[in-house]
């Protein structure tokens, strides 16, 4: 792969829901019918960081506290050009989803169901890292 054309950011959101519970914050985009971490573009000048703190708060309404960066995902996206997104870990400081023209739906979902619903498999690949940044290594995904 190239340098990219795309250069997005984006978060892995979580908040807990009980001592021991966490949840997974998965977006549903119908322009491309699928289920994703909520991510979007870098805007001109933009940083990585505000870019994924800006599309947390776009397109599902929440604040976050961004905690470690996950793997990048580098992939070829619909358009077929070279995209590379990065990530953080995000904790959800609250908030309340509204639909929007990007995003129809926010489901809040315990890791093995978030994984099961996701359509892609490199959003499937950050779980994983995402639950050690949150501190439930130890916990099943």
């Amino acid at each position: 792969m190239n340098d990219p054309e795309v250069r997005a950011a984006g978060c892995v959101l979580w908040r807990r829901t009980d001592p021991d519970g966490i949840e997974l914050a998965l977006v549903f985009r119908p322009r491309w019918s699928d289920w994703s971490w909520p991510k979007g573009k870098l805007e001109e000048g933009e940083t990585a960081r505000a870019a994924a703190l800006r599309e947390v708060r776009e397109e599902t309404g929440h604040g976050c506290r961004l905690g470690p960066e996950l793997p990048v995902s580098r992939y070829v996206d619909h358009e077929g050009r070279d995209k590379e997104v990065r990530y953080w870990a995000a904790e959800s400081t609250g908030g309340a989803f509204r639909p929007n023209a990007e995003v129809s739906e926010l489901l809040w979902l315990p890791p093995d169901a978030a994984r099961a619903r996701l359509t892609y498999a490199v959003d499937r690949a950050l779980i994983p890292p995402a639950l050690a940044a949150a501190g439930t290594a130890s916990r099943p995904a």
